[in-house]
């Protein structure tokens, strides 16, 4: 990725008949005297920092007016690059927002790549890495949790503890050095206070790694597959958890014919629930083509909520499902419990989650969210009072700094020369560099960046 030139980008979603305002952001060198070109501010207004500017966007070709907006001005270093940060806000819509984006080009700006306003923030040390990953967490955030969480990372709560880390390993290495070059100089190294830092420095490792699974999970969520034969009620739970008429519901078997989904969060988990075609025989090649994906969907599923009807019981039809999809994790959900005695379903005794449902009278939906959560909670992935949660990226890095430190304990235990406390201790102290960003190299920032959205 390039600096410094002057980038531009679309900064808002575009959505015919639905956007208010669009924002075209350019950063740069030239971003001030491209905007002075294209933006006429009518009257006595001062051009400085932190103001806003009444006017037009105007074509300097033919002074024809594109739109009327606002312009934002953030002079350098005050902006979220540190670089001179200009912002058209327009009315929102496709037409007017990519002729203003245009004309910025036309004068020399450069059309920006996926995350590199962010990438130049970091650059610029206006962000850490940690800070510039919570920034795309926060964007897609699926939960007020998940949103919180990234919060938490913008403001520095996992940084600050990374980087003690590793000044804490960079004055352990400082000691082991200072001995090998100048030993005679110098007093004996107080290993027992070097054993007691590196087995705290660690746990604190162990404890930060222990945050990716539930971090995981409050920005991806759960996928949970309500599966079961046809006509037992799958729809209407759907349409009763979600509070919507998201699935069709009749007394006709075989009504859903596809997957349908639905979007919840339960506990401050994000939760995609898939509503898939009864599982049966069938000749019909429709259908047949949607238990098949019902099928799949089943076995994708973090989570399976086999449905029975409690008037039918548990039949051989349950049976053949059940064989299929027992090994995923499963509650048993007897729905239609107004018709039937749940109390009389003989399920199989190795099936220990079970709820009781009533959808079509919205019935019973606490109890599942509550097993789920419950499940989710066996599985020590608690999303609750978290701080900060590490990514993908983090946990693969920190795990390298964990077996670094454990090597370099074992090392001490050995009482292997100092020589060879060294190695592990810098493998370790580039990891936790890696993290933040202080030894990334470029080739790992443009993955990262890669991945963030045009215009952050």
């Amino acid at each position: 990725m390039q600096s410094g030139d002057t980038i531009a980008a679309i900064a808002t979603a575009i959505v015919p008949d639905q956007g208010s305002i669009g924002v075209v952001r350019l950063s740069g060198p030239e971003a001030l005297t491209i905007a002075k070109v294209l933006f006429d501010a009518p009257g006595n207004q001062t051009w400085e920092s932190h103001r806003i500017l009444y006017g037009y966007v105007r074509d300097p070709q033919t002074q024809t007016a594109i739109d009327e907006a606002l312009l934002l001005l953030m002079l350098a270093p005050r902006s979220y690059t540190k670089e001179d940060v200009v912002e058209f806000q327009c009315h929102g819509g496709i037409i007017s927002i990519q002729q203003v984006l245009q004309l910025c080009l036309k004068q020399g700006a450069r059309l920006a790549q996926p995350g590199e306003f962010s990438l130049r923030a970091f650059l610029n040390g206006r962000l850490d890495l940690t800070q510039a990953e919570s920034i795309s967490e926060l964007v897609s955030a699926q939960s007020p949790q998940a949103a919180a969480i990234a919060l938490a990372g913008i403001q520095g709560k996992l940084a600050q503890p990374i980087r003690e880390l590793r000044n804490t390993c960079l004055d352990i290495l400082a000691e082991v050095e200072a001995r090998i070059d100048f030993e005679d100089d110098l007093p004996p190294l107080d290993q027992d206070l070097i054993r007691q830092q590196l087995n705290d420095i660690y746990q604190q490792v162990t404890d930060i790694l222990a945050t990716a699974d539930r971090g995981e999970l409050l920005r991806t969520g759960l996928k949970v597959a309500i599966v079961g034969q046809p006509n037992v009620g799958k729809s209407s739970l759907l349409n009763a958890w979600s509070r919507s008429d998201r699935a069709i519901v009749t007394d006709l078997p075989g009504t859903t014919r596809d997957v349908v989904e639905s979007q919840l969060v339960v506990g401050g988990i994000p939760i995609q629930v898939l509503d898939t075609a009864g599982i049966r025989e069938t000749g019909d090649k429709v259908e047949k083509i949607g238990v098949e994906r019902s099928r799949q969907a089943a076995q994708q599923a973090d989570l399976v909520l086999l449905t029975l009807d409690a008037q039918l019981g548990w039949t051989e039809a349950e049976q053949i499902i059940y064989e299929q999809i027992k090994t995923r994790p499963l509650i048993l959900v007897i729905n239609k419990t107004d018709l039937g005695d749940p109390n009389r379903v003989n399920y199989p005794k190795e099936i220990t989650q079970i709820v009781t449902t009533t959808a079509a009278q919205n019935r019973g939906i606490y109890d599942l969210e509550t097993e789920i959560l419950r499940q989710v909670n066996q599985q020590k992935i608690t999303p609750k009072n978290l701080d900060f949660a590490i990514n993908q990226r983090q946990a693969a890095i920190l795990t390298e700094a964990q077996l670094a430190l454990a090597q370099v304990q074992k090392t001490v235990r050995e009482e292997l020369p100092l020589d060879f406390w060294t190695i592990d201790l810098r493998i370790a102290i580039q990891a936790l560099g890696d993290i933040t960003g202080e030894t990334v190299t470029e080739s790992v920032l443009e993955r990262i960046f890669s991945r963030f959205c045009i215009g952050k």
